[in-house]
């Protein structure tokens, strides 16, 4: 059996050739990839689908473009990749829905897969839950149908559809959407952002999120967030050992190019950031308990500095030197 640590190895150093210019030894080094083993978690990405979009800061494509998605598919698998977890906002957000609707589609032809992370309105309570449930039916009947379009790309665990939520203004009452997902057949995973909530009992599992743990964003982007998740996984462990436990990996963090920028920055440190992120959860799950997912944030957003598209920060740049050392 190959060893799942070379996987995560290898993700690590193509990516930090991506960003240099040694094109023959990335293409050297890609030839030598080996599959995920049963004792790996199954790899995922955030995408993002809003590019295009005239709110959004040009990135050279639109998520809206076949071309673009097959090639992003195909690039992601060749890392290894095996899915990514798509923002979806229902019908408050009709172009990005139609991306949705084109990344599954795509997906099912490459043998790929695809979630949906729903992104939680700010809307006061009752309009957030109705919100919530108008959306959930809909993605039910639009995606998860059998008739649906590329339906059977859509990510499962244990037979039930994986949904990701993204928690934004705090008002949806959660128990309410479970009740109503609970009589879908088969009945969704829920999976939340690791956050407090008084709903945790409605959730089927958290997942780690870019997070500079308890000392907050430090100026010189030195904090990349080690004891946050150190904390995240030792809390799955002993809190919450019956639930689904999805860790979280990360390049660095510069929110400088969002037009909601608060100037936090986490420093890629020449790529030991993702190669630390990568790894951490090692140390917490053995290979007779693996980790069942490692979500990789993210694959594109460019606006906060956290996509690995294109590889990681040429080693020595300003910007990501290794910050506190």
């Amino acid at each position: 059996m190959m060893n799942p640590h070379r996987v995560f190895s290898a993700l690590v150093f193509v990516l930090l050739l991506q960003g240099c210019t040694h094109t023959g030894l990335r293409q050297t080094f890609r030839q030598e990839g080996v599959p995920a083993t049963e004792s790996s978690p199954r790899l995922l990405a955030v995408y993002e689908p809003w590019f295009g979009h005239p709110r959004h800061i040009s990135v050279g494509y639109s998520s809206q473009d076949p071309t673009v998605i097959r090639k992003q598919i195909d690039q992601a698998k060749a890392l290894g990749i095996s899915g990514f977890v798509v923002d979806w906002y229902g019908d408050r957000e009709p172009f990005i829905d139609h991306a949705y609707a084109l990344m599954q589609t795509i997906a099912a032809e490459k043998d790929f897969h695809v979630a949906m992370m729903y992104d939680e309105t700010d809307y006061e309570s009752a309009p957030a839950t109705d919100d919530a449930l108008t959306s959930f039916s809909k993605f039910r009947d639009t995606y998860l149908s059998p008739t649906a379009a590329g339906h059977q790309a859509y990510l499962t665990y244990n037979d039930r559809p994986v949904i990701f939520i993204f928690p934004k203004g705090g008002h949806t009452d959660w128990n309410r959407v479970r009740e109503a997902t609970d009589t879908w057949n088969p009945a969704p995973l829920l999976i939340y952002e690791d956050r407090s909530t008084p709903f945790a009992p409605a959730f089927d599992g958290f997942y780690a999120w870019v997070n500079p743990g308890k000392k907050g964003w430090a100026p010189d982007g030195s904090n990349w967030g080690e004891d946050y998740l150190r904390d995240f996984y030792r809390k799955m462990r002993s809190t919450y050992p019956d639930k689904i436990a999805v860790g979280a990996a990360w390049a660095g963090f510069d929110d400088s190019k969002a037009s909601w920028s608060l100037n936090r920055h986490m420093s890629q440190r020449c790529g030991e950031t993702f190669a630390d992120t990568m790894k951490l959860w090692r140390q917490y799950y053995p290979p007779d308990q693996p980790l069942p997912f490692l979500l990789i944030a993210t694959w594109n957003d460019y606006e906060e500095g956290t996509a690995i598209e294109r590889g990681l920060a040429k080693c020595g740049s300003d910007s990501q030197s290794r910050a506190g050392q």
